[in-house]
């Protein structure tokens, strides 16, 4: 029997079974990677849960996204390493709190929105490239250490936990077949465990990683100077990691909405991600951000409120005050091949399907923002080249589609039709329609159909009049917007052009 409930904020209405069992799915597949992270930055196996614990309460109880997961990303936590260390885990600390402050501030002033800037070649990219690199993540755990190194898994290891593996597949693919009532990723871990607990098979399990018992985490202040020196060292890690995390939150908070076709908030998300993260630096966890693929397997199993969000992070502080022992004797096999069906289904396919049909830079774009991706390890980056080299191509072809109609009427003023944007990539070709010297004493441009967008067009625009003033002759601008009267009106000081008034368009005379 299903159960409804309206859960804060958010008229939706919940199903309590779905909820709690996509909670439970996502706290087992959230275990491994909190771990590896944690270990890989040099810190305690418990700060990764503490983070996975502390981000996903925080989030699902303030952020703007019902059905989004939070933990300690990978993500943010490499940006760290290096601080980590040179200066120590309470230097860490700090940067984790500073970059939650410095979030926060993003969305109180609404600054969450600029994500919808970003293309959706980059969006295509970024996704392609976080589904490699989940894929390669589950490849890396079939090394086993030996004599203090890495190795590749040899004989029955290798194949017992290869056929753990693609059981566990098999199962998230044909369970949905049979029922749909419980998630299928939840029936294949709790098989393949049943199977290796009862059958005794010897294979990597969890505790292979390290061990998830603890303690409730407690409150203390991060253990360094309270100095100019200290803020220096650790603000470039706060920025990155602030900006990292936003990223990733927001393109997380986007690829949901298209999933479940609802509108989350940005500016709220990116405030709750601010307050985890102070709340992580002041409570001992690595910090983090969205979890792109725990996300998906939340989604994918049915949830779409908060609530299994917040199982999801309750059930981590469970299994680190209690079921530690229970959790450790996973196998390895079983979380790899979920998050391996995760990463095909984050892959977008699709775009193979359209890549003929896209245009030559948006194919470049998409491509290269996988490969920066999947190469550098770092989505922020990635992201920020795609959307600097979309915005650049942009600009060229905005800049070319500037063109001007020519025409004298009869009293012999000569008028230019512009039309297309004018901005600084399209003022040496708007420079050029213009033949100074040949044209009649009077002249109009007029911008019914085009914008006076920037600086450098105000500069083009006072450049222009200058030419035609040194020839003795007038120039009139026509048709301007609004914001364009603005803009050339608070360039007085240092631009002098005509403006005819026209009624139609309340155009104010610029004397």
């Amino acid at each position: 029997m299903k159960k409804y409930l309206n859960l804060f904020d958010f008229k939706q209405k919940v199903n309590y079974k779905t909820e709690i069992l996509a909670g439970l799915t996502v706290a087992m597949t959230m275990i491994p990677e909190s771990l590896s992270f944690a270990i890989l930055a040099g810190l305690s196996p418990l700060t990764g849960l503490y983070a996975a614990f502390l981000m996903g309460i925080v989030t699902a109880i303030f952020g703007g996204r019902p059905g989004m997961v939070s933990g300690g990303a990978g993500a943010t936590v490499v940006v760290l390493i290096a601080l980590a260390a040179t200066h120590g885990v309470e230097y860490l600390f700090a940067a984790v709190a500073l970059a939650g402050l410095l979030q926060l501030l993003v969305g109180l002033f609404k600054l969450g929105k600029f994500v919808r800037l970003i293309p959706q070649p980059v969006m295509f990219g970024f996704l392609n490239g976080l589904a490699v690199i989940i894929f390669m993540a589950q490849v890396a755990q079939f090394k086993t250490m030996e004599g203090g190194a890495e190795v590749w898994m040899e004989g029955s290891a290798l194949y017992i936990m290869a056929g753990l593996t693609l059981l566990t597949i098999a199962i998230v693919a044909l369970w949905p077949k049979v029922t749909k009532a419980v998630p299928p990723s939840l029936v294949a871990i709790l098989v393949v465990f049943g199977i290796v607990f009862f059958l005794d098979i010897d294979t990597k399990k969890v505790l292979d990683i390290a061990t998830v018992s603890g303690s409730l985490p407690s409150f203390h202040i991060p253990n360094v100077p309270f100095t100019l020196e200290t803020l220096t060292i650790i603000m470039p890690y706060a920025m990155v990691m602030a900006g990292v995390g936003l990223i990733e939150s927001l393109l997380t908070l986007n690829m949901v909405d298209e999933i479940t076709n609802t509108r989350g908030k940005s500016n709220r998300e990116a405030a709750a991600q601010g307050i985890a993260n102070i709340t992580n630096g002041f409570f001992g966890g690595m910090g983090g951000c969205a979890m792109v693929a725990q996300t998906l397997v939340n989604v994918g199993s049915g949830a779409r409120a908060r609530l299994s969000a917040i199982i999801g992070a309750m059930t981590i502080l469970f299994i680190i005050l209690v079921g530690g022992p229970v959790i450790e004797q996973i196998p390895m096999a079983a979380l790899v091949g979920v998050m391996m069906v995760v990463a095909i289904g984050t892959f977008e396919w699709v775009s193979f399907k359209v890549i003929n049909k896209m245009p030559k830079h948006d194919i470049f774009v998409l491509i290269l923002v996988a490969v920066v991706t999947v190469v550098f390890h770092n989505l922020a980056v990635a992201v920020l080249i795609g959307v600097i080299i979309s915005s650049l191509v942009f600009a060229w072809e905005s800049a070319k589609r500037i063109r001007a109609r020519k025409s004298v009427d009869e009293n012999g003023v000569k008028h230019y039709e512009i039309y297309g944007p004018l901005f600084f990539g399209s003022t040496a070709t708007f420079i050029e329609k213009f033949d100074v010297e040949n044209d009649p004493e009077e002249v109009v441009i007029d911008f019914k159909e085009s914008k006076v967008v920037d600086m450098s067009a105000i500069d083009a625009l006072n450049k222009i009049t200058a030419k035609y003033q040194k020839q003795g002759k007038t120039l009139r601008l026509r048709h301007l917007s609004q914001d364009c009267l603005r803009l050339l009106t608070n360039a007085e000081s240092v631009i002098e052009v005509n403006i005819i008034e026209d009624p139609t368009y309340r155009v104010m005379l610029n004397k």
